[in-house]
């Protein structure tokens, strides 16, 4: 494929959907089809095949995410002579009124299922990962082409050379969206700079966070614009292969990227001379087995290469020796994402977004006791305040917010007290959480919160995969510990020696999960120590 290919296939698509009246859009997400959209869309298409001979041009469209998951199955109207409208919790009955609302105008009872498109849960998101999400279809490479997919990769490889890539990326101040927040073109930089015949980039979609989705959504609804940031990531570094590695409990996100593989290979955009330069690049999918600790790369890379998927120490990092001991670049799903619109409309566009140490937006999985739950994109530094009361829609019936826990296993809980918090890299590490991948989970006061560590430690215990004896064997005893407390066991010295090991597993764990894993007790015993001494037995200490 050359240039003036891709033009023509975004060219020709967009004149196509011109050609319909009315198009209308189904979410086909995880989310909405485990609640029957797939029911939805079948009927939405019946329907209409049944109307055929209106003499209105229509076309249903399956698409990704729209973003209020707890309010799903979703669908939108899209005219050409009319503003959109959209509709949620459509049931196929629902979407056989929505395609007659849609076509001659039946008012039925679709205004009860309608959302009004300025709600704040909308309104005050600013897409740039998700920014397609909703809008296009996942599995037709020509509907990303034509709303200006693979323009960036065109860019790099016919304008920059790949230091200029590296540099456009750093000065972007793009942050990894996994958990750490390294800065991306520092990465890059570092793979470049290797002297070695093969390198590799990987794709980390093993996104094991409880109740975080957001590396799978953008897997299984643009999978064209993670392939499309690896590949720039390839050129950039020297890479000629790359691999995603994706969570086996993502069916939909795996067939939906071996989709958008296939695809691209047959268009010439994978294998050699890609756009007619001497750029070659191939891509795979490898499906990991669900291990938490997979999600650090040194276990990731163990396992692409069929080891046991546990971590080594470090050094050497894998950007020297990763891969089949090879130099290799690994960037998490959301941060691959990022690179298109980078590389399009300039890193001084997105640096200006942000913070001035976080760039960029962030995209949550918004979960808990709130009024709206879903998937939401928003600039750094947007306080949990407008998140929870604004975006979320504040927490239903009639109960307090008590804490926001972002990071996932990993992270931490933010008291009322600090929901004018700014939700940037460094703030919430003042505050004993971390950014994680994007895991966001709103608490009411009906929840205990020792309760809430135990769960998360339970999680950690059960993920740990053993190779060091702090994270093996700590992560028990804390276990152990909050057992006790919460059996009314416990006196003041036990709140100590729960805190003490806390620290010590921090320090002396091999990777990130041990880490990390005392965070939601430390966080918990930092803010809400007096939910845990009102479990306190009066008398002495006993053996746990």
């Amino acid at each position: 494929m050359n240039l003036e290919t891709l033009r023509e296939i975004g060219r020709r698509e967009t004149e196509r959907q011109a050609g319909f009246d009315t198009r209308l859009f189904c979410c086909t997400s995880t989310a909405c089809l485990s609640n029957g959209a797939g029911a939805t869309a079948e009927a939405m298409r019946a329907e209409l095949a049944a109307r055929n001979g209106t003499g209105r041009a229509v076309e249903v469209v399956g698409t990704g995410c729209m973003g209020l998951c707890s309010r799903g199955p979703l669908a939108r109207i899209d005219r050409k002579d009319a503003p959109s409208e959209l509709f949620h919790t459509v049931t196929p009955e629902v979407a056989r009124q929505i395609v007659g609302h849609a076509v001659d105008g039946q008012p039925a009872s679709v205004a009860d299922h309608g959302l009004p498109l300025d709600l704040p849960f909308f309104a005050q998101q600013m897409p740039i990962v998700l920014a397609e999400v909703g809008r296009i279809d996942p599995n037709r490479l020509e509907d990303y082409i034509a709303h200006g997919g693979y323009a960036a990769l065109a860019r790099a490889l016919h304008e920059m050379t790949p230091e200029q890539v590296c540099e456009e990326i750093l000065a972007s101040g793009l942050r990894g969206r996994g958990g750490a927040g390294f800065p991306t073109g520092t990465k890059w930089h570092y793979v470049r700079r290797e002297k070695a015949d093969q390198k590799y980039v990987v794709v980390n979609g093993d996104e094991g966070d409880p109740g975080a989705y957001m590396d799978r959504t953008v897997m299984e609804d643009n999978p064209h614009k993670v392939l499309e940031g690896m590949m720039i990531a390839a050129y950039a570094v020297g890479a000629r292969s790359g691999f995603f590695y994706v969570r086996g409990e993502y069916p939909t996100a795996v067939q939906r990227l071996r989709n958008a593989i296939r695809a691209a290979r047959r268009q010439g955009l994978l294998g050699r001379g890609i756009l007619d330069t001497e750029f070659e690049f191939n891509a795979e999918v490898r499906i990991g087995a669900g291990a938490f600790v997979c999600g650090e790369e040194t276990a990731l890379i163990h396992s692409i290469e069929g080891q046991r998927g546990t971590p080594r120490m470090r050094p050497p990092y894998p950007s020297t020796k990763g891969l089949w001991g090879c130099p290799t670049v690994i960037n998490n799903v959301e941060t691959m994402a990022n690179i298109p619109a980078i590389l399009t409309r300039g890193a001084a566009w997105y640096a200006r977004i942000g913070t001035e140490t976080s760039k960029g937006t962030k995209v949550f999985a918004l979960a808990g006791q709130l009024t709206n739950t879903g998937l939401i994109e928003v600039p750094m530094g947007t306080t949990l305040r407008q998140i929870v009361n604004e975006i979320g829609g504040g927490v239903p019936n009639g109960r307090q917010f008590k804490a926001a826990q972002t990071g996932g296993p990993s992270g931490g809980c933010i008291p009322e007290e600090h929901l004018d918090t700014p939700i940037d890299y460094e703030s919430l590490t003042r505050l004993g959480s971390i950014m994680g991948s994007g895991g966001l989970v709103i608490i009411d006061d009906t929840t205990g919160m020792p309760d809430f560590a135990r769960f998360f430690i339970d999680f950690c215990v059960d993920e740990s995969c053993g190779k060091c004896v702090p994270c093996r064997a700590g992560t028990v005893q804390i276990r152990a510990l909050l057992d006790k407390v919460l059996a009314g066991r416990a006196v003041a010295e036990d709140l100590e020696q729960l805190e003490r090991l806390c620290l010590f597993v921090k320090r002396a764990s091999l990777c990130g999960l041990g880490m990390s894993a005392p965070n939601p007790v430390l966080s918990t015993l930092r803010y809400f120590r007096d939910e845990y001494e009102a479990h306190l037995s009066n008398g002495k200490a006993e053996a746990a």
